[in-house]
């Protein structure tokens, strides 16, 4: 058994460096090899997960959820995947929230070394995969812009007070949702396509299902060109309730999205890329550890 162990030496309040020989060390206890490899700048995971397709049986990654989606970018189109055991250590962890993963490395070790292991969806938008969230409109932006020096000295209240900066200046997104069996047109505050149980921190989905092949889709609406304070507030009350509390909710494994060349697409909490995208869910296409 052959174990591959990527990190981000970046993720998070605490540095990953102080953990890495604990982990190899209990990884050493189940598998016969642990090679180690730290991630060096942006994407690099992608590349360091594709090359582990076919060499390993099991690839551990502990970062964020941006690292954890950086790795399924990387073995997305590959056949022979390695199943993931993930130890959550960013600022805000929505994916790990999602799977019921402790904040803990020695308790995820324990998982990786005994837990079971379960299929999960992933999506493409375009040419670039996902694994929990695609989103657009008011607070997006926050997520990749928030300043990393912030993000280690105060956590996640840094996407708050960031956030707080730019909501009267975000426009709404103006859409043409088409899916089989309808279309959706209009100006909307915040659009989120959801598949995970907790997003930006906010435990919002508790019932979502990760591997039935759709994901949820949340269109919250908003007349104004700019985003306005009813607008605000409607999101605001969809982290507070729920989904099921606000605007228009659709359960869907395909559908494409027009929208203006310049509006900001984010997947798992990155700039992903600009514009109009198609969509399409691709069920249990991975394997992950859980509790």
């Amino acid at each position: 058994m052959r174990c591959a162990f990527i990190y981000n030496p970046n993720s998070g309040k605490i540095r990953q460096e102080k953990y890495k020989d604990y982990i190899v060390k209990r990884l050493q206890t189940k598998f016969e090899v642990v090679d180690v490899f730290p991630t060096q700048k942006p994407k690099h995971a992608v590349s360091l997960a594709k090359q582990a397709c076919g060499k390993y049986d099991t690839l551990v990654v502990m970062g964020g959820d941006g690292t954890l989606s950086e790795v399924i970018n990387g073995i997305a189109e590959e056949k022979n995947k390695p199943v993931i055991g993930y130890i959550p250590h960013g600022t805000v962890n929505d994916v790990g929230h999602s799977l019921s993963l402790p904040c803990n490395v020695k308790k995820c070790i324990e998982i990786i070394l005994k837990g079971k292991t379960i299929s999960h969806d992933i999506f493409k938008a375009n040419n670039s995969y996902g694994i929990y969230v695609c989103c657009a409109g008011l607070f997006t932006e926050t997520s990749y812009s928030t300043r990393q020096k912030d993000k280690k000295r105060i956590g996640k209240l840094a996407y708050f007070f960031h956030g707080c900066k730019k909501l009267l200046k975000t426009d709404s997104v103006d859409l043409k949702l088409k899916f089989e069996g309808g279309e959706i047109e209009g100006r909307f505050a915040f659009v989120l396509v959801l598949n995970s149980r907790s997003v930006a921190g906010f435990r919002i989905n508790g019932k979502a299902k990760l591997s039935d092949g759709k994901m949820d889709i949340l269109l919250v609406k908003d007349k104004k060109t700019k985003v306005s304070l009813k607008g605000i507030f409607k999101v605001f009350s969809l982290f507070v309730c729920g989904l099921k509390r606000q605007g228009i909710r659709l359960k869907l494994d395909k559908f494409r999205l027009e929208t203006k060349e310049s509006e900001i697409i984010n997947i798992d909490g990155e700039n992903a890329f600009k514009g109009s995208f198609d969509f399409e869910v691709i069920k249990e296409a991975i394997e992950i550890i859980v509790p």
